[in-house]
C-alpha cells in the first residue's frame, strides 16, 4: 500500500478514539465554563438557564448506542445549539459545539466544521476563558485543533495544539486522559506532515499516561486505541515487529474485556489489517478490513470518510491477495494464513526499540551550505529548505544538545523557536530571500530571573554554535558539529555569504537570547498584550505588528510562559475585532464604492489609483478579521499581504475565499482604468472596459461581504453600500467604551 493510502488509513483510525477529546470530555468543557457563565448570569440578575447539558449528553449517547448517529446526530446537535443559545446558556452551548466538532469531523463535514470551530473560539473568548487555564479552554482548543487537522489545515492545527499544551500544563493532572488525547493528536499531525520520529515519541507518552490512569489496562478501550495508534506510526518507520506487537495487543484488549461491539473496535481491526498488509499477510489484512467495515457501517453508516477509506484499503488488500494466490472465503476467514489473533493468544515480545525495515534506502546525495552568524560565510548554492525548517533542525541538532550539556538546570525553563520579523517567520521565504539575513538561527526566550543568571553567557554559547550544514535529496538537514575556524565565524573554504542588514542587528536582532517581555516589546511596544478591557490600546496596534508577534513556530516551551504571552497577542477582544470590521466597511464604502468611481469620472487617475489602494487594503484586512485572527492569524505587512491572503483563500475553511483573486484583478486593471493602460499593453482598449470591470468587482465584493455578515448574524440588512452596514455590526459590540464606536 502506497504512502498516501497509509496516511489515509491513519486518518481513518482516529475518527473516534482517545485522541478525540470531544467524544468524552465535552462535559468537562461545560463544567469548567459553568462558573464563568453563572457569574455572568448572576451579575445580570438573569433567570437560570433552561438548557439541560446532562440531558443533552445523555440523549446524544443514546443515539450512538442505538447506532443511528448517521441519520439522527446531525439534526439533534443542530437543535441543541438553538436550544442552548435561546436559553442564554453559554456553557451549555460550548458543550454542544465541542460535541458537534467531533461528529462533523467523523462525517467528513469539514467545511461546515469551520463555522463550528469559529463559534467555539469566539464563544470561549466572550466567556473570558481564553485568558485563563481552565479545562473548558483546554478541551475546546484540542477539539478545534483536531478539526483543523482532519481538514488538513496543518499550520492552524499545530498552532492550536501548542496553545492547548500550554493550557494543559496548568489545568490538567499528569494522568488526565485529555493529556493523552493531546499527545495522540499531535502524533497524528506529525505523521501527516512526515515527522514520524516525533509522532512516535508523542504516542509513547500518550500510552504511558493512559496506562497510568487506567484501573485495568488489559480491558481498557483507550489503552487499546493507543496501541493501535503507536502500531501505525511504527509502521511508517518500517519497525514491523514492534508494530505487529502493538496492533495485536490492541485486539487482545478488546477481546479480554469483551468489547467487540464497541464502535472503536473498528480502529483496532483496521490497524491490525494495516500491519498485516505491510507484512504481506494479505489474507489476514482482508479479514481485518472486512470486520472493520462491518463495524463502521453499523455504527456510522457508509456515507463517511471513515467507511470510504477503509473500503479502499480493503480493495487494495483483496487485489494483493489475489495476485499472491491467497484465497479468502466470503465470511472473511483466511484460507491459508490463519485468523486474526484470538483472546489469550501469546504475543511476541515487544522490543524496546523497534527494528527498522530491511529495505533501507541508500544514502542520498546532499547539498552543503555554510553560513556565519555575521554573514561571513557564503552559500554554496541556494538552500533547498525553508528558513523555519532550517531553524528547527538547527535547534534540534545544535541548540538543544548545547543547553542540555551546559545548562542542565535551566533546560526545563528555556523556550525556543523562531518568531518575529523576516520572511521565514511567515513561511513565505524562497531563494530570493536568501540574499540577506539568511542562515541557521533561532530564538531563546528566558524569564527575567533566568536571563539575569545566564543570559549573557548563553548568548555567547549560542553565537559559537557551528552553522555548517548539508541538505539531502529528501530535504533532511544535517549540521556538522565542529568549531568555527576564526573569530569571523567563517568555515574553511567558506566564502562571503548572505549579509546581515543593519535592520537585523543590534537592538533589532532577530535571533539569539531574549527576555520574554523584551522580545515582545521590541515588536509591539508591549511586554505583554494589552488587557482585554483596554480596547484603545488594541486599536493602536497595527495588524501587521500583531502578525509579527504571533507568527513563526515555537519549538520548545517547557514552562508555557512564552506561549501564554504570545497567545495574549493572538486573543484580540471580539469587541475590538467588530470595531475594526466596522472601520473596514466604512473605508471599503468610502474608497471603493464612492470616491473611486467619482475620481474616474473626473479623470483624476492619481486619486483613483490611491482610492484603489485604500479599497484593497481595507478589503484584505476585512477578510482576515472575518475569518478571526485567533484562528487564521493577522494580516502581515504589505510585502506578504497577498501571499498570506492567497494561502488563506486556498483553505477549505476560508470565509470570503474569492475576494483575494478579485482584488488582484482590480489591481491588474487599475493601470488601464486610471491612466488608459499606457505602457502596459492595455491602452488600445481605452479605460472604459477596465473601469466597468472594476466597478462590477467592487459591487460583487460588497454583495459577498453582506452575505457573510448575515450568515454570522452581524446584520439583518441587505443594503450593499457598506457604510450603512456599520450600525448593525457595531450594535453587537458589548462594551460602552466610545473608542469602539464610530457612529
Amino acid at each position: 500500500m502506497d504512502e498516501e493510502a497509509l496516511l489515509k488509513q491513519f486518518a481513518a483510525q482516529f475518527a473516534h478514539g482517545p485522541d478525540d477529546a470531544d467524544d468524552t470530555d465535552a462535559a468537562a468543557a461545560a463544567q469548567g465554563a459553568d462558573s464563568t457563565a453563572n457569574q455572568v448570569a448572576d451579575d445580570a440578575d438573569q433567570s437560570p438557564a433552561t438548557f439541560d447539558t446532562q440531558q443533552f449528553l445523555n440523549g446524544l449517547d443514546a443515539i450512538f448506542d442505538r447506532h443511528t448517529a448517521a441519520t439522527e446526530a446531525g439534526p439533534y446537535l443542530e437543535q441543541a445549539m438553538v436550544d442552548a443559545e435561546n436559553a442564554g446558556d453559554e456553557a451549555g452551548l460550548l458543550t454542544v459545539l465541542n460535541e458537534t466538532m467531533g461528529f462533523y469531523r467523523s462525517q467528513g463535514r469539514h467545511k461546515e466544521n469551520q463555522w463550528i470551530v469559529q463559534r467555539a473560539l469566539e464563544l470561549a473568548a466572550r466567556m473570558g476563558l481564553t485568558t485563563g487555564t481552565s479545562e473548558a479552554w483546554a478541551t475546546t482548543l484540542i477539539n478545534c485543533a483536531t478539526s483543523m487537522r482532519a481538514a488538513k489545515q496543518y499550520d492552524q492545527a499545530e498552532d492550536l495544539y501548542h496553545q492547548a499544551q500550554s493550557v494543559c500544563r496548568h489545568s490538567l493532572a499528569p494522568t488526565d486522559r485529555r493529556l493523552a488525547a493531546l499527545h495522540n493528536n499531535l502524533s497524528m499531525l506529525y505523521s501527516e506532515t512526515n515527522r514520524p520520529d516525533k509522532a512516535e515519541l508523542e504516542l509513547r507518552e500518550a500510552l504511558r499516561i493512559i496506562e497510568a490512569s487506567s484501573v485495568n489496562p488489559d480491558a481498557d478501550i483507550d489503552v487499546s486505541s493507543s496501541h493501535t495508534n503507536l502500531a501505525l506510526t511504527l509502521l511508517t518507520e518500517h519497525k514491523l515487529e514492534d508494530a505487529h506487537w502493538h496492533a495485536a495487543k490492541a485486539l487482545e484488549i478488546y477481546r479480554t474485556g469483551h468489547l467487540e461491539h464497541s464502535a472503536h473496535y473498528a480502529s483496532a481491526l483496521a490497524g491490525f489489517a494495516q500491519v498485516c498488509f505491510a507484512e504481506r499477510r494479505y489474507a489476514d489484512a482482508v479479514t481485518g478490513y472486512r470486520h472493520a467495515l462491518a463495524v463502521i457501517e453499523e455504527c456510522y453508516g457508509k456515507d463517511t470518510d471513515y467507511w470510504r477509506i477503509t473500503a479502499d484499503n480493503l480493495r487494495q488488500a483483496e487485489e494483493a491477495a489475489a495476485q499472491a494466490g491467497v484465497t479468502v472465503d466470503n465470511a472473511g476467514v483466511a484460507g491459508d494464513a490463519g485468523a486474526l489473533p484470538q483472546s489469550g493468544s501469546r504475543l511476541p515480545n515487544s522490543p524496546a526499540q523497534g527494528k527498522t525495515g530491511a529495505n533501507a534506502a541508500s544514502s542520498p546525495s546532499t547539498v552543503s551550505v555554510s553560513t556565519g552568524s555575521a554573514g561571513a560565510a557564503e552559500a554554496v548554492s541556494a538552500c533547498p529548505v525553508s528558513g523555519l525548517k532550517l531553524a528547527r533542525a538547527f535547534w534540534t541538532q545544535m541548540g538543544k544538545p548545547m543547553i542540555a550539556a551546559k545548562y542542565p538546570q535551566y533546560a526545563g525553563r528555556i523556550a525556543a523557536g523562531l518568531v518575529g520579523h523576516g520572511s521565514e517567520c511567515y513561511g513565505f521565504d524562497d531563494a530570493y530571500s536568501q540574499d540577506h539575513d539568511f542562515g541557521p538561527r533561532f530564538c531563546l526566550w528566558l524569564t527575567d530571573e533566568d536571563y539575569a543568571a545566564i543570559g549573557e553567557q548563553l548568548e555567547v554559547d549560542y553565537e559559537a554554535l557551528p552553522r555548517k550544514f548539508s541538505v539531502d535529496a529528501q530535504g533532511r538537514v544535517t549540521f556538522e558539529a565542529h568549531a568555527r575556524s576564526d573569530a569571523s565565524g567563517a568555515f574553511p573554504s567558506a566564502g562571503a555569504g548572505s549579509p546581515v542588514t543593519p535592520r537585523a542587528q543590534g537592538a533589532n536582532r532577530r535571533d539569539g537570547v531574549f527576555r520574554i517581555g523584551d522580545f515582545f516589546e521590541s515588536i509591539t511596544g508591549y511586554h505583554t498584550a494589552p488587557a482585554q478591557t483596554a480596547p484603545h490600546e488594541w486599536l493602536m496596534l497595527q495588524e501587521s505588528t500583531l502578525a509579527a508577534a504571533t507568527n513563526g513556530e515555537v519549538f520548545a516551551d517547557p514552562t508555557g510562559l512564552f506561549s501564554k504571552t504570545r497567545q495574549g497577542f493572538k486573543n484580540m477582544p471580539d469587541d475590538v475585532r467588530l470595531a475594526l470590521i466596522s472601520k473596514r466597511l466604512g473605508m471599503i464604502a468610502q474608497a471603493g464604492q464612492y470616491n473611486l468611481p467619482r475620481s474616474l469620472k473626473r479623470g483624476d487617475g492619481a486619486a483613483a489609483w490611491l482610492s484603489i489602494h485604500e479599497f484593497v487594503q481595507a478589503t484584505a484586512s476585512l477578510v482576515f478579521l472575518v475569518n478571526v485572527p485567533m484562528v487564521v492569524g493577522y494580516m502581515p505587512y504589505y510585502k506578504w499581504q497577498f501571499a498570506a491572503l492567497r494561502k488563506l483563500s486556498g483553505s477549505m475553511f476560508a470565509l470570503l475565499p474569492n475576494v483575494g483573486e478579485q482584488l488582484e484583478t482590480v489591481m491588474r486593471l487599475s493601470s488601464a482604468a486610471c491612466y488608459g493602460g499606457a505602457g502596459f499593453g492595455e491602452g488600445g482598449k481605452g479605460a472604459a472596459p477596465a473601469i466597468e470591470k472594476i466597478n462590477d468587482i467592487v459591487e460583487q465584493i460588497a454583495v459577498d461581504i453582506v452575505k457573510e455578515l448575515k450568515r454570522e448574524h452581524l446584520t439583518t440588512s441587505g443594503e450593499t453600500f457598506l457604510e450603512w452596514q456599520r450600525p448593525y455590526v457595531e450594535d453587537h459590540i458589548a462594551s460602552d467604551d466610545p473608542v469602539l464606536k464610530s457612529l
